[in-house]
Formats: C-alpha cells, structure tokens, sequence
C-alpha cells in the first residue's frame, strides 16, 4: 500500500484503525497522519471518546409515545421522498 496522504484516504481507513484491524505498518502511517493532521486528530480522538460513552452505556426503552411519533415522522419522510423521485422513464 502507499503512503497514506490524504484526509480522505485516512477517513476511508478510520473504522478500522480504532478499531485496530490493519497491518502494524499501515497503522503506523496512518497514526503519523493523524500526528501531523490537527483536523484528522480532532476527527480519530472526538470519535474515540464517543465510541467509549456509546459502548459504556445500557440500552434504554423508548417511551411509547415517542416511538410512536418517531417512526410517524420517518414514514412521513420517506413519503415525501418518494413523490420527489424522478418520474420512470419507461413510458413509450
């Protein structure tokens, strides 16, 4: 592989490095990106503490109102999604 560069390319990789799945070189270069780029810090560190809050955390119930609302308003947006979709093209 070469030498990651990018921002891209180092987001394109970021599950895997927290989650330290890649070959130790790779991970070596990608750790030097993120030493050298203050935004691809603030990106790996702000998601690794949130990654930390989230796993530490019990599931919680959904009051039934609120799911009741919740799932309301997502078939409201997928309605609204499907009337916006291009119209098929297949009428001869």
């Amino acid at each position: 592989m070469t030498r990651l560069l990018t921002c891209k390319q180092f987001l394109q990789e970021l599950n895997d490095f927290l989650d330290e799945k890649l070959d130790p070189k790779i991970r070596a270069e990608l750790q030097k990106h993120v030493n050298e780029c203050p935004n691809c810090w603030v990106v790996c560190d702000t998601t690794e503490k949130t990654l930390k809050v989230f796993k530490g955390m019990e599931m919680q119930a959904i009051p039934p109102a609120i799911h009741e609302r919740l799932m309301e308003a997502i078939e409201k947006k997928c309605k609204s999604r499907r009337s916006q979709a291009p119209e098929d093209t297949l009428q001869a």
